[in-house]
């Protein structure tokens, strides 16, 4: 029987030193089902994605949108979001192995983390009920798209560095 020495990365080192999911994560956080989502991601980056990573960068209309679209009717764009909310309402977990697996869709990926990571998880963790009953089960379905916008006087697109004041209307209600 041959042993086979292995290195583990240590703190951060994830961050700055190459590495795949299972430099992260134990094996035992792994589950069947992680498996099949990780395969349901490469087989969607293989057939829908790699294929057309020229026409995205030439701004093909319309391609960006259909991709996403796709990804929505798999259930890719509500990984994090709860089943009441028309997500899969799936782990931490579950959620980083997509992400990592989808990280190497190019332009799509940064797109889709626009989507899910800073158009929908806001929603998911700051919205009212109200907003989380209209938005979500839109967002994580991919019928609608999420965005983020951002310009501010003084600070561009650092949304760090943006400044803001609320100033009480004439008639003391807004």
């Amino acid at each position: 029987m041959e042993t086979v020495a292995k290195t583990f990365l240590k703190g951060g080192e994830f961050v700055i030193k190459p590495s795949t999911f299972e430099d992260i994560f134990i094996p035992e956080e792994i589950s069947e089902e992680h498996k099949m989502m990780v395969q349901m991601a490469q087989d969607f980056l293989k057939q829908e994605v790699q294929p057309h990573f020229e026409a995205l960068d030439q701004h093909k209309e319309g391609l960006m949108v259909s991709i996403l679209n796709k990804a929505g009717e798999l259930g890719l764009l509500g990984i994090s979001v709860p089943e009441e909310y028309g997500g899969f309402g799936k782990d931490f977990v579950t959620s980083m192995l997509i992400t990592e697996v989808l990280g190497a869709g190019h332009s799509f990926s940064v797109a889709m983390a626009a989507h899910t990571g800073i158009g929908t998880l806001p929603i998911l963790y700051f919205g009212t009920k109200q907003q989380k009953e209209k938005y979500l089960p839109l967002l994580a379905t991919g019928k609608w798209k999420a965005s983020y916008c951002l310009t501010e006087p003084g600070s561009g697109g650092d949304a760090l560095a943006a400044k803001t004041k609320a100033v009480l209307s004439p008639d003391g209600k807004h």
